[in-house]
Order: structure tokens, then C-alpha cells, then sequence
């Protein structure tokens, strides 16, 4: 193996306009790591924040003057080419998946725990892998949340805002596999693409508000878009209801704070509303790659990139309203 490989750096806070490919020493694994041939990287809508370092709170937790994970891509599928010492859940040569630890996809190599690792069926691609550990992830987590498919009784309906990105194509089709009647906001470009997701009812909360639609309509909310008015989402679900809010957007410095505190307040002895803080869920991705290997899930990629082009598809996500995910395919891939 070499010692040195390619990946995007950024050394700065800033735009994607300042990623740039530069050779690095490949990583050597620690103590219960692997080191990982990446054979595709998954990018989020977190990744762009991270890069921006905006909101100004997490610098302290990612770099307060610089990022201290300058590698980009939090989501990867990929091929073990060397273990940590203690790793007995992974062997050379497998195919796996998993979330990284602040980043570092977008290279050629990465170094990952191997706790955090989930192996790939054989009929599903790295591209299709990479996009369910965070994506995937998160809107699994947003409907346990909420509720969603946990309690007996008549199919619940359930409201997603913002269904057309990478949380939101995976939340609608989740709820609908629960038993959910799935509303969905979204544009009237995606509408088609959301119902047959499974929704069954769509439209564009920008031209249709949510003060059009009877107060109790909903008995959960999952919130992705962000900068709904946290009332009229209280508003809108029944007793026992529950809001999850899934966004991390707010202000430059604070970020959501602001929003969460107003929602513990408006939670205290009313219908609750949630923030959800997601984390990595190996048993979770496991149930997922299994719903994808069965056909009963499909990864909705929007576009996928040679790793060549990994600046332009930091530039797609930057510059809002992808579709989807969007997947960067490993050097050589």
C-alpha cells in the first residue's frame, strides 16, 4: 500500500470554492480502528455547515479557528484494507459501511472505529450503502421520536416538511412503512418523486401555509426544512401528538439553541416538541441495508460524482435544494 494519498482538504473555514486536492500521509488504524479503501463518500447538508464552521457554536467541538477535521464526507462505504489492534468485528477485504468520526471521506483512505462499521449485503452498492448512515439514520430515528409505528391502535398520519432531501426521502418512505398516511411538503417539481416515495398528500407549504390546515390534523410532525413557527406546529398536532424538530438551522452564532429552548418551553404541560440530537446506530444500519437489500427501501441519489469532481458536489450542496443525496464515487471507482 502507499504511503501517501489524494483528498479534498479545506485548512480554513470557508466555501466549497476553497476545497482542494492535496497529497496526505494515509492514516494508520489505532487501537480498535480500521483503515478503510474508500469506495464511496455520502455528503449532507451537515458537511456544508461544518465547512462554513457556521453556526459559530460548534467551533469549540470541531475547531475554533480551523476545522480540526478538514476532510469533508461523514458517510462512507468502503473495502478494509488494515486493522487496529483489539478489532475482531472486521476482517480484510470487507465490504462495509458506517458513519465517520467528524469527517474524512473525501479522500482516498480513512480510519474509522470498527464499532461504528455494519458489512454490506453483496447486492447493494457502495453508492447506494453510503447514503443510509446519517440520512437514513437520522429519519429513523426522527420517527421513533415521534412515535411513529411504536403504539398499537389506527394508522397514524404523519406530517413531514422538507421531504424531498436526504432525511426526508428516507422519513417519507419509513412512516409509510410503518402504516403512517404520510402528508408531505415539498416543491411542486418534487411532489411526483415524493408520492411515489409514499406519500399521500403533498404540497408546498411556501404557497399552501400550515395555517390553512385544521388545528389536530397530525398525530406527529417531523420537521426537517426548518423555520416553521413552533405554535403552528404545536397547533397542528392532536393530544398525545408529538413534535420532532430535525433541522440543525438557526442563527450564525447560536445556531438552534434559540429554537430548542423555545420548544422546551412551549412543551411544559402542552403537546410536546422535540429536538432530536441523532447519533451513530450500527443496529440500526443493519435493519436498513436490510430493507434496502429487500427492495422495500431505495436510496434516492440525485447525482453521483467521480472523486475527481468531489469540489463540484460540495458546490451542488452548498448551493441549496438537492434532491435526494448526493454520493462521491471512491478514486478508481
Amino acid at each position: 500500500m502507499t504511503e501517501t494519498m489524494n483528498a479534498w482538504r479545506r485548512e480554513t473555514y470557508g466555501p466549497s470554492s476553497g476545497v482542494n486536492l492535496e497529497q496526505i500521509p494515509v492514516p494508520a488504524p489505532h487501537r480498535g480502528e480500521v483503515l478503510l479503501k474508500v469506495r464511496a463518500t455520502s455528503l449532507n447538508a451537515g458537511d456544508v455547515r461544518l465547512l462554513l464552521g457556521d453556526p459559530l457554536l460548534v467551533r469549540p467541538v470541531f475547531g475554533l479557528t480551523r476545522p480540526k477535521h478538514p476532510v469533508r464526507g461523514m458517510e462512507v462505504a468502503g473495502t478494509v484494507v488494515a486493522v487496529g489492534p483489539d478489532v475482531v468485528s472486521a476482517e480484510i477485504g470487507e465490504e462495509v459501511v458506517g458513519e465517520l468520526v467528524g469527517g474524512g471521506g473525501l479522500a482516498e483512505y480513512v480510519r474509522v472505529p470498527a464499532s461504528r462499521l455494519v458489512p454490506i449485503p453483496p447486492d447493494i452498492t457502495p453508492e447506494a450503502a453510503s447514503s443510509l448512515p446519517i440520512a437514513a439514520g437520522t429519519a429513523w430515528q426522527a420517527l421513533d421520536l415521534a412515535g411513529v409505528g411504536l403504539r398499537g391502535g389506527e394508522a397514524p398520519r404523519v406530517l413531514i416538511i422538507g421531504a424531498s432531501g436526504g432525511v426526508g426521502t428516507f422519513a417519507v418512505q419509513l412512516a409509510a412503512l410503518r402504516g403512517a398516511e404520510v402528508w408531505a411538503t415539498c416543491s411542486v417539481r418534487n411532489a411526483p418523486l415524493v408520492e411515489r416515495l409514499g406519500a399521500v398528500r403533498t404540497f408546498d407549504h411556501r404557497v399552501s401555509p400550515l395555517s390553512e390546515i385544521p388545528a389536530a390534523r397530525f398525530d406527529a410532525i417531523v420537521d426537517i426544512a426548518g423555520g416553521m413557527p413552533l405554535r403552528e406546529l404545536q397547533r397542528l398536532v392532536g393530544h398525545g401528538g408529538r413534535v420532532v424538530l430535525v433541522t440543525g438551522d438557526g442563527g450564525h452564532v447560536l445556531g438552534p439553541i434559540p429554537r430548542m429552548l423555545r420548544a422546551a418551553v412551549l412543551s411544559v404541560g402542552s403537546r410536546s416538541i422535540r429536538p432530536l440530537a441523532a447519533t451513530p446506530r450500527p443496529e440500526v444500519l443493519a435493519k436498513l441495508l436490510e430493507l434496502v437489500a429487500d427492495g422495500r427501501i431505495v436510496p434516492v441519489i440525485e447525482r453521483e460524482y467521480p472523486f475527481a469532481e468531489a469540489s463540484a458536489a460540495l458546490a451542488h450542496l452548498e448551493a441549496g435544494h438537492a434532491v435526494g443525496k448526493v454520493v462521491v464515487r471512491g478514486s478508481g471507482v
